[in-house]
Parts: structure tokens; sequence; C-alpha cells
């Protein structure tokens, strides 16, 4: 139930509804999105910006908070650490264990490769098993690759890379099938068909869904299959620092273990990012959908080692956060209530946007809705949203739809009295996605020689903006093609001597800009939510770790 200050509003959103079953809300037209875009969305906001200093990607403008740990102290001092004394040698390293890194691990293995994976937390902790909606493919007679594509492209701003877009959307149809092989349970029509829905952006019904549970679907059968074969993995082991050789290739990698504190040296001829986001790095003060890991691990020791970034000025806020009851704050309401039929409504039950315009725009419109019109519903606690009329999908598809195709949602407002199916929920843009990253070719090899990425800590497949359903495609055709590519790699190179002169010289460069007092040391790891004094001051320190290397294996 909501409390009493919101039911006015509510019965003007229930007033409305006969009219607004009949009413189509047409798309915005380029030169209508553009000034709403610079008027309301994050990305836009000149002060939430600074150019980077140091780096492959010095004077790029990046956010404040990004920037930080991107231009952060190393964890390490690298006079202490003894490279002589190996704990793992291996082929291939793979840095987490969302649905990128478990695919590469699969795909590594599969090609001879001797393959160690190394997570932050336990395997599977991602933001993978938080994907809802879906999984974009094109694989229905009256769609295309091409469709698949333009769409792709015009949902970044036709900012995209090219090859990197090719390569998604002609690797999908080919994903469904391998990960129903593995045991994904798609939904289905009664004829044995795939059940596909639309999306925001999206021109034809493509998105492959096991209900509102997809990611944790796929991750399931992902990790399963990993243990099946027995690939060797290690939890609660994040990388601190990647490894180098004295040609400038990748040799591995620094793991910290998190209970013990202990650092293990591991030795590969090819080393592949797979670490996620940042949404735990609270962009401009936004809530964040993301697991509790998400801190830009990968970018922070990928850009250390040299590789260039693209697009790391651009974020996507989720249009639909939970805005009430404030223990769920920013957490996701899938797109896919959207797909369904659900509508965006202000305070005075009116339609204010087409809500299956791409995510940017929706957020933007839901911004200038509640900041530039106030006409948004504000909350006890001081938050702000605006309606999302999820009972008209029960109107729209018949009685009982809502719990048959949203049971994860059900059951999360359902904690705190409401029911979707009878009453709306309250919803606010929230942090959600990295939409830049670490740049890389098609088969995810980046800058640095050895070292690949997938997931979404790469950027350039996406643009300025993800269309729903392409990041839980993008860690599967990217997290596949690393594995092949790394494990081809490794059967190919001849490496040098390991090394980290790479850290000293960025310790040095940090000096030289008279940063290394006032950033902290990085990567950050996990975030930091606990209360601070006045007197709080940061730990810049960059001898963090015991000064002595303890084996652990």
């Amino acid at each position: 139930m909501y409390p009493a200050y919101m039911e006015e509003s509510i019965k003007r959103l229930e007033a409305s509804r006969s009219q607004r079953l009949n009413e189509t809300l047409r798309r915005l037209s380029d030169d209508e999105k553009k000034p709403l875009l610079e008027a309301c969305h994050p990305d836009f906001i000149a002060e939430g910006m600074r150019d980077l200093a140091v780096g492959a990607n010095k004077g790029i403008p990046t956010p404040h908070e990004m920037a930080d740990v991107l231009e952060g102290n190393s964890r390490i001092n690298p006079a202490r650490i003894d490279l002589g004394k190996v704990d793992y040698d291996v082929d291939v390293l793979i840095i987490g264990g969302g649905g990128a890194g478990v695919s590469a691990a699969l795909l590594a293995e599969e090609n001879g490769a001797k393959v160690l994976l190394a997570t932050k937390l336990r395997l599977g902790d991602a933001n993978t098993v938080g994907a809802q909606a879906g999984t974009q493919a094109a694989d229905r007679p009256e769609d295309s690759p091409v469709t698949h594509y333009i769409d792709t492209m015009g949902g970044g701003h036709y900012a995209n890379i090219p090859e990197l877009v090719e390569a998604l959307v002609k690797d999908a149809p080919s994903v469904i099938k391998w990960l129903e092989k593995l045991g994904v349970n798609w939904d289905k029509n009664p004829d044995g068909s795939m059940h596909e829905l639309s999306g925001g952006g999206a021109s034809r019904l493509r998105l492959h869904s096991a209900r509102d549970y997809t990611g944790l679907e796929e991750m399931r059968v992902l990790r399963d299959e990993l243990r099946n074969r027995q690939i060797a993995h290690i939890e609660f082991s994040p990388a601190i620092e990647l490894i180098l050789d004295d040609r400038g290739q990748v040799a591995g990698a620094l793991l910290l273990n998190l209970e013990t504190n202990d650092i293990a040296v591991v030795k590969a001829k090819a080393v592949i990012l797979a670490t996620g986001g940042m949404g735990r790095l609270h962009i401009q003060g936004f809530p964040t959908t993301n697991h509790y890991g998400a801190t830009a691990d990968g970018l922070v020791l990928a850009y250390r080692a040299g590789a260039e970034m693209l697009y790391i000025d651009t974020m996507q806020y989720h249009p639909t956060g939970a805005a009430y009851p404030v223990q769920i704050l920013g957490q996701l309401v899938t797109e896919k209530v959207r797909t369904l039929g659900a509508q965006l409504v202000n305070s005075d039950g009116s339609q204010f946007i087409m809500p299956l315009e791409p995510r940017d725009v929706v957020a933007a419109a839901i911004i200038r809705e509640c900041k530039d019109r106030d006409k948004g519903i504000r909350t006890a606690t001081g938050e702000v949203g605006v309606w999302l009329d999820s009972p008209m999908i029960d109107v729209i598809r018949g009685e009982g739809t809502v719990a048959r195709e949203l049971p994860a949602m059900v059951r999360q407002f359902a904690n705190y009295g409401i029911n979707i199916s009878k009453e709306p929920m309250l919803v606010y843009p929230t942090l959600h996605y990295q939409n830049g990253g670490i740049k890389i070719d098609a088969d995810g090899a980046t800058t640095v020689p050895g070292l690949f990425a997938a997931g979404e800590c790469m950027g350039g497949v996406h643009g300025r903006n993800r269309l729903i359903g392409n990041s839980t495609l993008d860690i599967f055709v990217f997290g596949r093609r690393t594995g092949k590519a790394a494990a081809r790699w490794s059967r190919e190179v001849t490496p040098g001597k390991m090394s980290l002169e790479h850290v000293r010289k960025w310790q040095e460069a940090l000096e030289e800009a008279d940063l290394n007092h006032s950033r902290p040391a990085s990567p950050l790891l996990l975030p930091d939510y606990a209360r601070k004094g006045p007197d709080y001051m940061p730990d810049n320190s960059r001898d963090l770790l015991p000064p002595a290397r303890i084996r652990t294996a």
C-alpha cells in the first residue's frame, strides 16, 4: 500500500487509464531528441566531468568519480613484489566471473589453453545475474542481422564501432543456440517457437527471455558448465595490478586474497579482463542497479598498463529504477515492464514520453518531467519519481500477465506490500551501465599486446547508448571471441621477462602531475559505505598491502 499523500496522484492515474488505452504517443525525431538529451541527461552536465590529467586518454572529459579511480595510486610498491616466485602458471588468465568471463573460460579451454579464472567475489556474482529483460538476437524470418545492426547503430547515436556491431549481430543467433544447448530454458510459445518481445529502440521482436530472470538463468548454466569441466577458478581474489614483460606484452597479474590479504603472482601468456562495470562509483550521486563489486577495476588495470579507452564520458542511466520504497532505491525495474505495455505517467496522470524510446531519451524525459516541469511525485524521504503504470499490462494483455511474465518484479514489490498488477510503481533513472570502456577489436584484443577485454568493461560496441538485451548478448559474443583469440595468442606468443616497470612509471606520472597525494588507491575493489566523521581523510598510500609477499598456493 502506498501512503496517503500519494493517493490523489494514483487516483488521477487510474482515471486517465481508459483514455491512455487508446493513446499512442509518437516517437521523437532526432531533432527533438538532441535538445532533450543536452538539457536533461547527466552525460551533458559539464560540472560532473573533468579532463584526465595522465594516461593514454589524457585531456578527455570523464566523470569525476571515474577519473578519481583511473588516476588512482597503485595499491602496490613494485619494488616490494617478488615476481620470481610464481604461484600460478597458465596460458590464459581470466579476471572476472560473470557471463563474459565464464564464456571466455569455456572457449579458451575448448581451444586447448590451460585456464585460470579469478573473480573478486563468488563465481557468478556479477551484473549478469541481475539482468532481467532478455537477450537480443535476430533469428525470426521477418528479422535479420542487418536490421539488428541498424537498430543498434541508431540507439548508440552512430558512435558505435561498426566492426564490433557487425560481430555482435552476426554471432547473436548462434549464441542463443549455444546457450540453449548448455541448458538455458528460453520462454517459448505452445508451438515450440521462441517467445520474443520488442524493446526500446528495437524495430523487431528479438528479445529472448526466461521470464524476468534471464541473466540468472544464463549464469546458472554457465556456472554449472565451468564446474562440470573442472576449469580452475579462485574466488575472493581480485586482480590489483597487471604484469607486463620487457617487450610490452601482458605477462600475468597480481591477485589479492580478500580474506588473508596475501598477494599471488599469476604468470600468463594472455589475460582477459571481464570485470564488469562501474555502478558502485555512483556517478553524479545516482543510486545504481549494479552488484556490489562493480567498481571499474578492469578499466583501472588496463589504463595503467597503457590501454586506450573509448567513450568513458558516457554512462547509461536506466530510466526505471525503483524510487519507492527507499529500501529498494535504485534497484532495476526491468524494461520488460514497458515492452509488455506499461506506460510512464506523471503526477497529473498524463503520459509524457513514448515508453519504448531508447533508454537515454526516456531517462532524460523522466528527469525533465520531475525537475523542469515539477510533474514528479515526491516521497517522504526526498526522492522523486514518476509512475510506471504496470496494471495497464493486464488491461492490454489479459488478467494474470503481470504475474506470469514478471515474477521477480512481483516478488520485489510484494515484499513491501505493493501489488504491481493492481498498483503502479514509482520510478526514476538509476545508474545502470558503462557505455564506454577499453578499446578492443572484433576479437576483443586491446591496444596492449596479449591483453583482451569482454563484457561491460570494453567500449565501442554500444556507442553512446546501449539498447535493451544487447548487454546480455555482448558478454557471450565477445566472451566467446576473446576465449578463442586468447588461446590462439598463447600458442603463438614468445614471452619476455616479467616486469612491473609500468607501475613505477605510472606513479612517476602521478607525481609529475602532482596527483599522487590527492588520488585514492585503486582499483577500488569494494565500495565504502561507512559513515565518515568530520576529520576523515582517505588513505592514498600505495603501501596498503603487506611489504612481504606471502605465497598462497
